[in-house]
This record gives structure tokens, C-alpha cells and sequence, in this order.
């Protein structure tokens, strides 16, 4: 086309985008296609004739559409997104359809009934980096629709984008909610639960770690019953401190019961009150207070898991419970708890997990769950908070190993020694014994994460994305790491959007992982924000090198190793 041919007008170009468009289509291909094409039909195609728009572009999961005016291209992304939330409320979470949309008003060129140039693909980069159920528009578009409908504005300044010369002022529109995208809900008809933290009723403060760790242990013998899915601790823990509505709880952790409890310690007495909820019809199915001394406390743990196995009898296959092996000092335990929480919270509260489990092991040898945590400690440190290795391998194989010889049964012990010997280089091992967890406690969705991770060093990352949003579903609050192995296997299977997507969520972007981020946004050819992500990286972690991060990750096939290697080095990331 000479210059002579070419078209060109001032435009509003509005990109929309589905977000997690792959997991949607992997659940159920035919489904996805068909809802699209209602929603099209039904809620986009009104309100776009309703705001005068011409839709110039349909692509997969996307669509471009033409506005005269930028007032109207933003009014019509506002009630697409509300209307896609109205659609969403009468479908269960895994089913929903969120959109991200992006905005620009530039100069476009014409051919035919399609548009192309600049204007367009600011749009279609503002889109990309929405979040969720968002919309982002550039600083043209806001310079026309402010004071002129009534929404917010956020302010996040220039940014660079891919194959544009000036970075572009971005502006995000806060007249829509956030939109969590969740992995997936619990099996149907299977009984769920989910144990929330224990008040602390004492006068010392300082008893918050052992109500904490009742309720922490009650999650633990729970998750070992036949039949029952169970919450995972950092899921439950988020309400802490919170003033909840107990059926709005079950509905986003997707579990019909509810355990809640208070515990009040003073000198040698303990007082725990607790009620099981069914959050159906907010009935109580039990409830119960009991008196003890302190030094029965251990058996009183068995007491209590035994009522609600119970009182759930009629929805369990087996009401059976399996013995858990308690410590056998309260010292010791009141040490465990201590640690036990600071494992996995971040790289600092880590570093002082091992003082206090190694002393509660000096007071109770026996104890499996001290051993096991101390090895959950070390292996953390180097795997996943990046500190430096020295003796942590050791430290973490050596503890794990101990735990399981007292405790055969310990889920967390087999968990962290099948971790261990991965990246050991000895997959078949660490494999037998995730296995081993997940016989012990199917519910353990620290053990569904491993083996996501090492479906995915194996080559399987299709499998290991399945069993990683296992473990979102056991945990649907995680501590960031999940987000990072998911999106390690999301980068593995060449799911890079999904992977930008996972990484980019707040619990994990500044982590270890923005390197898979950086190498991501490479693949995807967004060099300027892949660059960017790398630096950052870098800044915190001035020692890597490829080379050393390659020599030490356990991949099957060195084909797979290279495939991040090239990711790595295209993003910037020094050998």
C-alpha cells in the first residue's frame, strides 16, 4: 500500500482480552467456545451498538472494537465489565469469564474495515497488563473522559511498551472491583471443612502461638480422615483477626463445615471452646467446652478431633481418625508452634525458625513434627528463599530423614525429603515419597505443589499444572511460592501468558520467581517489561548466574533445562 493509499483517522480502539483463556479451554473445550459465544452475542454486541462502536477485530479469546468517541469507548468497558460480573454471579468461580480491557484514542490507519498502527497496539498493550476484571486507558483517552464520567482514576504514571517510542502515560479506572480468578473448587459431594484460628482468650498475648498451633494441629489429624477435604492452614489463617460472617468464609474457601473455637491458658489450665458449623443453613452440628489440665492437653487434641469425626459421621465413608504422635513436652511444643509458623512466612522470619525447633528438639528428641519442620526450614532457605546453600541441603535431608524414622506416619516429613531429593538429583526417590504423603494425607497441599514441580522437571508440566491447581483448590489463600511453581510449569508447558499472568500476582512478584517472569514476557516478545523485570530481579539478587541456576535445577531432559536457559538469557539475565 503506497502512501497515497493509506487512511488514516483519529480513533478510540478498545482491546478486551479473557483472562486464563488456556485453563478455561483445558477444563472443557467445547463449554468455553459456546459461553464466548453467548456472551458475545449477549452482552458485548448490545453495548457496543449502544455506544455507537464498530467491533473491527474478533481473535480467539479477544476482540478489538472502534469508537468515535474515548467517552464512549470507556462506557461501554465499564458496563462490559459489570454485565461480565452480573453473568459470573450464577456460575461457580472455575467457571467465570473475566475480561481485561485496555483503551487508547490515536491515530490509526485504515484498510478495509480493519484498523492497524500505534493507536491500535497501545490498546492492545494497555490490555495485556490489566488486571483481572480491570481497565487500563492512556493518557490521551484520559485527557478526554475526565470529569466526565463519573468513575476513578489512578495515576501509574509512564511506562515503556513494546515497539512504541515514548513510553505512555497509564491510567487505571477503579469504578469496577478487583476480580480474583480462582483455580478450581473442592470435588462435589465430597465433605469439606475448613478450621479457622482459635481466639486467644488468655491475657497474655504471648499464648497467641499456642492457640494458633491447636488450631493448626486440628487442621493436621483432620486432613488424615478418610473422605474429608480440608483447608490448608495458610488459607484458614488469612481471617485472622478479622470479624467474619461464617457462611461468607465457606463460600470463598468453597467448603460447606466450619470449626471455630476460642482457647484461654492459664497457669496449668486450658479452656477450649469449640463449635462446628454447617454454613449451609449456619446450624451447629457440635459444640462443646472443655476444662483440663495443661498437662492433658495432647490427649485432649485427640478428644476433640474424635467429636468432630463424629459429628460429621453421617457425610464420612469411614469415621475413623488415625493416632498422631504428640510431642511428649509441652516446652517443647510451646517452641514448636513458635518456629513452625515462621518457616514459610518469608526468607527473614525463616532465619529464625531453626533456633527455636532445634531447641524444642533438645527437650524432646522424639519429637517427629520438630524434626520435620527443621527440615522444611533449611530446604526453604536455599530452594525457594534463595539464601545461600552451605549447608542447607545437608541440614534439611539429614532432618527429614529423622523425622520419618520416628514417625513413619509424619505427612510433613515424607513431604519436605521427597523436595529434598529432587533436587538432589534423585527424582524417583523424592517421588515414592510425595506419594507417600498423599497416601498419609491426601489433603497435605504443600506435597500436590512438590509434585507439580517435579511433573514439571520431568517433563509433564500439563500434569503438574493439574496437580499445582490441586493444591490452589487445598489452599485457595497460599503463601507465594505457589504461584511460583505454577508458573514454572506454566513457562515449562509454553504457557507463557498464563505464566504472566501467576507470577505477576503480589504474593510472589518480587520473590525468586520474577526471573521466570522476566523470561516469560521475552517469549512473548515484550523485551521492554521483560528487561525491566530482569533488573529488578537482579537488584535483589546480584549473585545469579544462569550457569549456576542451571547446574543446580533437577531436569530430566536438558531440552527443558534450555528452554529456561534461552528464556533467561533473552530477558537479560547475565550466564
Amino acid at each position: 500500500m503506497t502512501d497515497e493509499q493509506i487512511q488514516r483517522r483519529l480513533a478510540a480502539v478498545m482491546a478486551a482480552d479473557v483472562v486464563g483463556y488456556s485453563r478455561l479451554m483445558e477444563r472443557d473445550e467445547a463449554g468455553t467456545l459456546a459461553a464466548l459465544m453467548v456472551r458475545r452475542k449477549q452482552v458485548l454486541l448490545p453495548l457496543v451498538d449502544k455506544q455507537h462502536g464498530r467491533v473491527f477485530k474478533v481473535i480467539g479469546d479477544g476482540v478489538m472494537v472502534e469508537f468515535a468517541s474515548a467517552v464512549n469507548a470507556l462506557q461501554c468497558a465499564i458496563d462490559l465489565q459489570h454485565e461480565m460480573e452480573t453473568a459470573n454471579a450464577a456460575l461457580s468461580e472455575d467457571l467465570h469469564i473475566v475480561l481485561r480491557i485496555g483503551i487508547n484514542l490515536g491515530d490509526v490507519m485504515v484498510e478495509g474495515s480493519d484498523l492497524y498502527g500505534e493507536g491500535v497496539n497501545i490498546a492492545a498493550r494497555l490490555e495485556a497488563t490489566a488486571e483481572p476484571g480491570g481497565i487500563l486507558i492512556s493518557g490521551t483517552t484520559y485527557d478526554h473522559v475526565r470529569n466526565k464520567i463519573a468513575v476513578g482514576f489512578e495515576d501509574l504514571g509512564a511506562r515503556p511498551m513494546k515497539n512504541i517510542v515514548e513510553p505512555v502515560r497509564v491510567y487505571r479506572v477503579f469504578s469496577t472491583p478487583r476480580v480474583v480468578v480462582a483455580a478450581s473448587k473442592p470435588i462435589p459431594g465430597r465433605p469439606t471443612i475448613a478450621v479457622l484460628p482459635f481466639t486467644n482468650m488468655s491475657s497474655d498475648p504471648e499464648q497467641e502461638f499456642f492457640a494458633d498451633g491447636l488450631a493448626e494441629d486440628l487442621i493436621t489429624d483432620l486432613s488424615k480422615v478418610p473422605g474429608l477435604f480440608v483447608i490448608a492452614r495458610h488459607s484458614s489463617f488469612a481471617y485472622k483477626q478479622r470479624s467474619i460472617d461464617v457462611c461468607a468464609v465457606a463460600r470463598d474457601l468453597g467448603v460447606r463445615y466450619v470449626l471455630e473455637g476460642s482457647v484461654r491458658r492459664a497457669a496449668t489450665r486450658v479452656r477450649i471452646n469449640a463449635q462446628l458449623i454447617d454454613a449451609t443453613d449456619h446450624s451447629h452440628l457440635w459444640a462443646d467446652r472443655f476444662d483440663r489440665d495443661l498437662a492433658d492437653i495432647f490427649q485432649l487434641q485427640d478428644e476433640v478431633v474424635g467429636k468432630i469425626v463424629s459429628a460429621l459421621s453421617g457425610v464420612l465413608p469411614v469415621a475413623v481418625t488415625s493416632g498422631t504422635r504428640r510431642a511428649a513436652s509441652l516446652d517443647a511444643y510451646d517452641l514448636f508452634v513458635r518456629g513452625r509458623v515462621l518457616v514459610t512466612q518469608s526468607p527473614e522470619s525463616n532465619r529464625a525458625a531453626p533456633p527455636l525447633l532445634e531447641e524444642a528438639i533438645q527437650l524432646d528428641p522424639g519429637f517427629a513434627d520438630a524434626h520435620a519442620w527443621l527440615a522444611m526450614s533449611h530446604h526453604f532457605a536455599w530452594a525457594y528463599w534463595l539464601d545461600a546453600a552451605e549447608n542447607h541441603p545437608f541440614l534439611a535431608l539429614t532432618a527429614a530423614r529423622r523425622a520419618v524414622a520416628l514417625d513413619p506416619e509424619n505427612a510433613v516429613g515424607h513431604a519436605v525429603l521427597g523436595d529434598v531429593l529432587i533436587y538432589d538429583g534423585k527424582p524417583e526417590e523424592g517421588a515414592a515419597e510425595l506419594a507417600m504423603t498423599l497416601r498419609i494425607n491426601p489433603n497435605h497441599a504443600d506435597a500436590w505443589a512438590f509434585q507439580g514441580q517435579l511433573k514439571a522437571f520431568e517433563g509433564n508440566a500439563i500434569e503438574g499444572i493439574r496437580d499445582l491447581r490441586n493444591a490452589l483448590c487445598l489452599n485457595p489463600h497460599p503463601p507465594g511460592w505457589y504461584y511460583w511453581l505454577l508458573g514454572l510449569a506454566q513457562y515449562a508447558a509454553g504457557r507463557y501468558a498464563d505464566a504472566v499472568e501467576t507470577l505477576r500476582h503480589e504474593a510472589t512478584h518480587k520473590l525468586g520467581s520474577q526471573r521466570i517472569l522476566a523470561a516469560s514476557l521475552a517469549r512473548l516478545g515484550h523485551m521492554d517489561e521483560a528487561r525491566a523485570e530482569a533488573e529488578q530481579f537482579l537488584a535483589s539478587n546480584p549473585d545469579f548466574s544462569i550457569n549456576h541456576w542451571a547446574n543446580t535445577q533437577p531436569f530430566r531432559h536438558e531440552a527443558d533445562r534450555q528452554h529456561f536457559v534461552d528464556g533467561y538469557a533473552q530477558a537479560g539475565l547475565p550466564r
